[in-house]
């Protein structure tokens, strides 16, 4: 019989096992936090915590073609983008990106921390746009691939 895994992660846990990330598109991308599902065994769900530290942003804005996403807005204030327009959230927002073509994007401006819980689904194949950087992204399980979204070309009808 195979030893029973705990599905249970403690406050303190979670703490401990924080990173922090940036990214590599963003100069002001700062988001430490944690990806909660991969811990515990999830595989179709992804749920993670993260905080934005003030005058940082959380990652790029973009928009998913196959992937549904989520946040819920924990503590602090922040600034939504959604579609090109703005909002201001603060603790008990939640916000929804059903897939296709939502985009979306968190910054903090604000004094204090900004933290969320954030999360959607964990496809095997995925397409993401990055509008604001003429860029496209196709994941095939680990495998990123990026494209410029000027080189791509309508595919024509078939002949034959």
């Amino acid at each position: 019989m195979s030893e029973m895994k705990p599905r249970l992660l403690k406050a303190t846990q979670i703490k401990a096992q924080e990173q922090t990330f940036h990214h590599p598109w963003n100069k002001k991308s700062e988001i430490t936090g944690m990806m909660l599902r991969r811990t515990l065994g999830l595989v179709r769900t992804g749920v993670n915590i993260g905080r934005v530290p003030p005058g940082k942003e959380s990652f790029v804005y973009h928009a998913h073609h196959r992937e549904e996403e989520w946040i819920y807005v924990l503590a602090g204030k922040g600034i939504a983008e959604i579609d090109d327009q703005e909002f201001e959230v603060e603790p008990g927002d939640f916000m929804a990106f059903p897939a296709p073509f939502v985009a979306h994007h968190m910054r903090n401006p604000f004094t204090e921390d900004l933290a969320y819980l954030f999360g959607g689904e964990n496809l095997e194949y995925e397409i993401a746009d990055f509008p604001k950087l003429g860029k496209r992204m196709l994941r095939r399980g680990q495998a990123i691939d990026v494209y410029e979204l000027a080189d791509t070309k309508p595919f024509g009808p078939l002949e034959g």
